[in-house]
């Protein structure tokens, strides 16, 4: 088998760890079966899956990097986003027999859409019931799953907004990002129109309430939502017909079946009456359970009645306030001691993470250490249950788990603060590195190094800083909302500057908004221009984007009222800001006058790229205004400077505004060989959008000279640039190119 291929590269990894089909399958817990049809290209595995395997195998971390690759999935699939179901699921026969009466109403398609609310205290099983339900019946809803964390009970968090998790489930059923509306009711409004004919699992799980539901329940009659919540979604009960199962604690048989099952029967047989006190002092809770199953797994020697009597004599904080033995941090603390020192270390820097889910090489920058060191903490934490994974192969920390971690760390506020700085300096680095992955002219940098500690990833193309941006913008989105310590402040104030191409390229406006709020009052508070100006001017675009234009217009005279206080090139900057977004607003007088500032002080300055990219600004404005001649002008005036400093793409956009001009001069050869010089730099940049916007304004000079067929074509073309990008303007284009269908050319 080729070795380039995944199934040739795992088989070669296994081999070099001198592992059969059945030892590696033994230690990673998947199949030989799954293993053998891997290694022979049959399938591909799920990044948990994948996540194992390389754990197993203790690859080096370009190996990793490959397989993570090679296992890329290059078609569209029905969406499987369920996270692994536990293989040591037990009980809940009661609830079970409900949902599968549920489901047989979903399945045969019955005139509504069919809700289960699954309720309980926190660690009674709900998810794990959901995920274990919705795997048992997976075949009967063809169209795929969709799962969510809605993080309705998180102690440092906030709920997610249902407008985020419809973003995630509608580029999960194919929308292209261009296409996902900015607010959550027409969000809410495409995801149903889009399930009305599928048959799909949707699990909400952790959710919030019912306000926090309803915008997330898909329209398809057969179609089964599941939604997991410590309270009683009555409401959604009385206005969606949702079917309530509530879980309690496990039986005493229940509980005692469950630590078998995870410790071996004969163990607990052998001495029933500590098995049966072990699973009464967890309060028969099954996380507790899960918990001291494991920690009893890993002492294989040690005596359930000497385990029973540790537990009792530890100090137990009450969980439910009339019941001490619902209390699990006595069992967390017991696993937390039984941790090697290094371990329990990383353990208290991975709860100050301020996502439940982080992935690994974030974990090893909260903890300052090295990625192979990080890997064998996490596979510790994970076998010790402190520790699972999500179907992203994410490292998630239950909320309890991570309530107990943080008050650990708390202890140590020094070192949080040196954690945390880390955190940042990760999420921003590795954004700049990204960045310059997604725009070749953005590969500078950073003015200063990041913090001893801190992992940065290699990212060598466009698939894998995208891959790294979606990864980890949860965690940029909660580090710029909660990590509050005065001494980050500066630190959060340029966080997200590096991450404004990419939420630009996917379309995530909203997100944007909110992240760029929090860093420009970060901005305010540290009575900081710079940073005011910078994340007032990336505030403003996203609103304008999102048409949102009163409150760019206050965006904009916050950033106004800072150029008496900013240096020359920050002036600069921020004059040619308020002009974009002027020019949006079609506000072309305005859009000259602060264009024309600009280049007055770039022109002061030593950056002849400036200036020609301003010179080239100031001439489109004028050139929408009508003054074509003084915009061709200015734009001849760029020319030779941007091709002296090889600045190929603003070259482009220059020409551009040439043709533009000599098109409207009537002066239609010369624009449309302008266009094609443009339309040539565009191609050798790689600009798809930039190539698009001149084949629009190129066909309508072919369509000005009478050149039918000729604009036809060139509108065709660009339409299917644009359908790569997922841009909503590629029909726009498409529709000018029909309505030329059956006009010949007049061209003499």
């Amino acid at each position: 088998m080729d070795k380039s291929t995944f199934g040739g590269l795992l088989r070669e990894a296994r081999q070099r760890s001198l592992l059969t089909l059945e030892g590696l399958a033994s230690a990673s817990g998947v199949s030989v079966r799954a293993i053998s049809d891997m290694e022979r290209g049959r399938s591909l595995p799920r990044q948990a899956t994948l996540g194992e395997l390389m754990d197993v195998l203790e690859v080096d971390e370009e190996t990793r990097r490959r397989l993570v690759r090679a296992s890329a999935r290059h078609t569209q699939e029905a969406p499987r986003q369920l996270p692994p179901d536990l293989a040591v699921f037990r009980g809940r026969d009661e609830a079970l027999t409900a949902a599968r009466a549920l489901t047989s109403q979903a399945a045969g398609r019955g005139r509504c859409v069919v809700i289960a609310a699954v309720g309980g205290m926190a660690g009674v099983g709900k998810t794990t019931l959901a995920v274990h339900w919705a795997h048992q019946v997976a075949d009967r809803f063809p169209d795929g799953q969709l799962y969510v964390n809605l993080r309705g009970f998180e102690e440092a968090g906030r709920p997610l907004d249902p407008g985020e998790a419809l973003g995630g489930f509608l580029g999960a059923l194919g929308v292209p990002s261009g296409d996902i509306p900015a607010d959550t009711e027409r969000r809410s409004a495409l995801f149903r129109e889009r399930t009305a004919s599928r048959r799909l699992i949707v699990v909400l799980d952790n959710a919030r309430d019912a306000e926090q539901v309803r915008p997330l329940l898909p329209a398809g009659t057969g179609c089964l939502t599941l939604v997991t919540s410590r309270n009683q979604l009555s409401g959604l009960a009385a206005t969606e017909g949702a079917s309530l199962i509530g879980l309690d604690v496990w039986t005493e048989a229940e509980a005692v079946t469950a630590l078998a099952a995870r410790i071996g029967q004969e163990r607990c047989g052998a001495e029933p009456e500590a098995a049966a006190e072990l699973v009464r002092l967890c309060g028969h809770l099954p996380l507790a359970v899960a918990v001291v199953g494991a920690q009893l797994s890993a002492a294989p020697r040690l005596p359930l009645r000497v385990a029973a009597a540790e537990l009792r004599d530890a100090r137990l904080d009450a969980l439910a306030a009339d019941d001490p033995r619902t209390d699990v941090r006595a069992i967390f603390s017991w696993s937390y001691q039984a941790l090697s020192a290094p371990t329990a270390r990383f353990f208290r820097h991975l709860a100050l993470h301020p996502q439940p889910a982080v992935s690994a090489e974030a974990a090893a920058s909260l903890a300052g250490v090295e990625m192979p060191l990080a890997r064998r903490h996490l596979r510790e934490l994970t076998s010790a249950s402190l520790l699972s994974r999500d179907a992203e192969g994410r490292y998630v920390l239950h909320d309890l788990v991570r309530a107990y971690g943080g008050e650990l760390a708390a202890q140590e506020r020094d070192d949080r603060l040196a954690a945390e700085t880390r955190l940042l300096d990760y999420l921003r680095h590795n954004a700049h590195a990204a960045s310059g992955a997604l725009d070749t002219r953005l590969r500078t940098e950073l003015p200063d190094a990041p913090v001893p500690g801190v992992v940065r990833v290699t990212i060598d193309s466009h698939a894998e800083a995208l891959g790294w941006f979606r990864q980890e913008e949860p965690a940029v989105m909660a580090a710029v909302a909660l990590l509050r310590d005065p001494r980050l402040l500066p630190a959060r104030t340029s966080l997200t500057a590096d991450w404004e191409g990419y939420f630009s390229i996917m379309g995530r406006w909203a997100e944007e908004i909110s992240v760029q709020r929090i860093s420009l009052d970060a901005a305010l508070t540290l009575d900081d221009p710079v940073a005011i100006a910078r994340n007032g001017g990336m505030l403003a675009r996203a609103l304008t984007e999102t048409g949102r234009l009163h409150e760019a217009d206050e965006a904009v005279d916050l950033m106004l009222r800072q150029l008496p206080r900013l240096p020359v090139a920050e002036r600069a900057s921020t004059e040619r800001c308020v002009a974009w977004v002027r020019g949006a607003q079609e506000r072309l007088t305005d859009a000259v006058r602060h264009a024309r500032r600009a280049l007055a002080l770039y022109r002061t300055l030593d950056q002849p790229s400036h200036v020609a990219r301003e010179l080239n600004a100031v001439g489109w404005y004028l050139a929408l205004l009508g003054e074509y001649r003084e915009a061709i002008a200015l734009c001849e005036e760029a020319v030779p400077i941007l091709q002296k400093n090889g600045n190929r793409r603003n070259e482009a956009a220059t020409w551009d505004s040439i043709a533009y001009a000599r098109q409207h001069l009537g002066d239609l050869d010369t624009a449309i060989a302008d266009y094609g010089r443009a339309l040539a730099l565009y191609e050798e940049v790689l600009d798809t959008y930039g190539q698009a916007e001149v084949l629009d304004r190129l066909a309508s000079a072919h369509l000005d000279s009478g050149d039918t067929e000729q604009a036809r074509a060139n509108w065709d073309r660009a339409a299917d640039l644009l359908d790569a990008t997922g841009s909503p303007r590629a029909d726009e284009l498409r529709t000018k190119a029909r309505a030329l269908t059956g006009r010949g050319s007049t061209t003499p």
